[in-house]
């Protein structure tokens, strides 16, 4: 994995950031705290991103490329859409991650260190702070709310197939 160490608060940055259509809600001053937040994360074919069990505070978007989700080496998922999070469960629960993703291909991402989180509020009024962590858990929820209606929708179409298939029998 190649890592950039800093994200500075630069137009350029802040452009690429307002094309993810989940931060399209932030403003600029927002969007500042969470560059200052954020490393850019370059992946190879088959790298691990989040290891399955781990307890890291990372959450990523994903900026290029593909990622696989996969819990106890079944593939769940694969995720290839500009500006898809992935690793906010353990973010929202703070429990052991749930899946493994890894890398399909070059991937790049954007890596938000949410363990860092607590160092913005000593220069930010209390205000501003709540504003931009409750930002942060409306993306999480709409995310959330989208994959499980998905997940519901697989859910009814595998039991459909169960019952044809014992109907068959």
């Amino acid at each position: 994995m190649l890592e950039s160490r800093y994200l500075k608060d630069n137009i350029e940055n802040l452009q690429k950031l307002l094309g993810i259509s989940a931060l399209k809600n932030f403003e600029t001053k927002s969007l500042q705290k969470l560059l200052r937040l954020s490393r850019i994360r370059e992946y190879e074919d088959g790298e691990v991103i989040i290891r399955e069990g781990d307890l890291d505070p990372w959450l990523y978007f994903l900026l290029s490329g593909k990622i696989r989700v996969s819990k106890e080496n079944l593939e769940i998922n694969t995720i290839d859409k500009k500006g898809e999070i992935f690793g906010e469960m353990r973010i929202i629960d703070f429990m052991q991650r749930s899946a493994s993703v890894v890398a399909v291909g070059k991937t790049i991402c954007l890596a938000v260190d949410t363990s860092a989180k607590n160092r913005i509020s000593a220069q930010d009024p209390e205000d501003e702070k709540l504003d931009f962590l409750l930002l942060l858990y409306k993306i999480f929820a709409e995310y959330m709310s989208i994959r499980l209606r998905v997940t519901n929708e697989e859910l009814i179409t595998a039991k459909k197939k169960i019952k044809r298939l014992l109907a068959k029998i």
